[in-house]
């Protein structure tokens, strides 16, 4: 890493911790800050600020007591997670206390160039595909993923070598807090609805993604969906060089033409060869070309990279078959956007579609036109009635209520024949019968493998 002088004796204050908090907290401490931490969680039950104070950080637990200001800082470095409503955030910004994230910690220490991908759907996907045709056939270096898809960024940068590269998942809460954070190439999947709660207005959330380009220069590229027309307007904004990705026309970019990939003039693979369903993987492994292609991967390596990717656990990722019947886990499908992504994937009349969970207060009219044709649904959870009249709707006859995702996995079995899939995408949060997501994507597959036991 760049041994910066920046922080030496200077008073930070780390907000919050988790992973990204422990780790700015770790690395601010090695390069000579001096260091507070204050996290919500009472000190009896926080490993991590235990953990800490061994160091010789000093710890303050329990809430986010205002007075914390009166200390004189020089910076805080917030969790993400942490609005900006929160009294001590709201207090440090009428003080005009500069406020960051762990990302730009990452950066200002990065040794190599570092790859930013965001958006409202995809991201993970997208960063994972790009790390894996990074480090296919590569000679020098390593492709290494960071960020919000779970490897704190500013440990990943304080590992990483110059001949490497940081491939970074980034959330709109984390680009609220860079200042000086540069990407040598970045991208946008796509801009939906989202965090509303936390943004205030979809105008302050587009702003926060955006930001993702606002220090990059022309020797920069910027990788756009050129699908969507509000990133063509936005593109009109920003000094970086763009290169479009689109599934509906030809592009100077990545661009998919009946049903062939294409990067400039040159034919990369069949869609229909990519190991992951769905036109939202279409639009992924697009976006990931554009990057591989200007990263000088070879074609052949690409090819061969996003043929035999099956996913990234819990995001249509294919689990399995029994008896000439495929599993496929969605569980992140947390909304009705996500599911609407991953039916498009599928055929519908050989597809049984597992749903339900907690809905934020919504109906679910929106899916009906995606569900037309499904052979049968099964629905659980909170939202099962709601979820029920949206099958009506859509003309589903085989509509069946359960109790969990394990008796529906059962369920839908019983009922499914050769060559049907079963899918879980729930449409919903998981937080009615699941902690999360990903516990809720591990009972759909535990359930498939007793299943499978059952056949052997």
């Amino acid at each position: 890493m760049k041994k910066i002088t920046d922080y030496e004796n200077k008073k930070v204050l780390v907000l919050g911790l988790a992973k990204s908090g422990v780790s700015a907290a770790k690395l601010l401490h090695e390069l000579g800050a001096l260091v507070t931490v204050n996290d919500f969680k009472q000190f009896d039950q926080n490993p991590e600020a235990q953990d800490l104070l061994t160091l010789g950080i000093r710890v303050v637990t329990g809430g986010h007591p205002i007075e914390l200001l009166d200390e004189d800082f020089s910076l805080i470095v917030k969790n993400p997670g942490i609005p900006y409503t929160n009294p001590l955030v709201e207090k440090a910004l009428e003080m005009k206390l500069p406020i960051i994230t762990e990302v730009e910690l990452a950066y200002q220490i990065a040794e190599c160039p570092i790859i930013g991908i965001t958006g409202t759907n995809g991201k993970t996907t997208t960063t994972t595909m790009i790390g894996l045709l990074l480090n296919a056939e590569r000679a020098d270096g390593t492709a290494r993923l960071a960020g919000n898809i779970g490897y704190p960024a500013s440990e990943v940068a304080e590992e990483a070598k110059s001949a490497d590269d940081i491939v970074m998942e980034l959330s709109s809460f984390q680009l609220m807090g860079i200042q000086t954070f540069r990407p040598e190439i970045a991208v946008i999947t796509n801009i939906y609805e989202a965090h509303l709660d936390y943004h205030g207005s979809r105008e302050e959330y587009v702003k926060a993604k955006w930001a993702l380009q606002k220090n990059m220069k022309e020797t920069d590229f910027l990788v756009l969906n050129w699908n969507q027309q509000e990133l063509q307007e936005l593109s009109k904004t920003t000094q970086a060089t763009i290169i479009p990705f689109s599934t509906k026309e030809k592009v100077a970019g990545a661009y998919l033409l009946e049903d062939k990939i294409y990067y400039e003039d040159e034919y990369i693979m069949s869609s229909k060869e990519l190991g992951v369903p769905g036109s939202h993987n279409i639009e992924n492994a697009l976006a990931a070309i554009v990057v591989a292609k200007l990263k000088h991967v070879p074609t052949a390596a690409i090819r061969q990279t996003l043929m035999i990717f099956t996913g990234v656990p819990h995001r249509t990722q294919y689990v399995g078959e029994i008896a000439g019947r495929k599993f496929y886990n969605d569980s992140k499908a947390t909304n009705i956007l996500a599911t609407e992504m991953a039916l498009s994937g599928f055929e519908r009349s050989s597809l049984l579609l597992l749903a339900g969970g907690l809905d934020r207060g919504n109906e679910f009219d929106e899916l009906v036109p995606s569900l037309k044709g499904v052979k049968a649904i099964y629905l659980f959870g909170e939202t099962k009635e709601k979820l029920k009249k949206a099958a009506l709707a859509a003309g589903i006859t085989e509509i069946h209520l359960t109790e969990n995702v394990q008796s529906a996995v059962q369920d839908a079995y019983e009922f499914s024949e050769k060559n049907d899939t079963i899918l879980l995408s729930p449409a919903c949060a998981s937080w009615d019968q699941y902690p999360n997501f990903e516990l809720r994507g591990d009972a759909f597959i535990q359930a498939m493998n007793q299943l499978n036991d059952k056949e052997k």
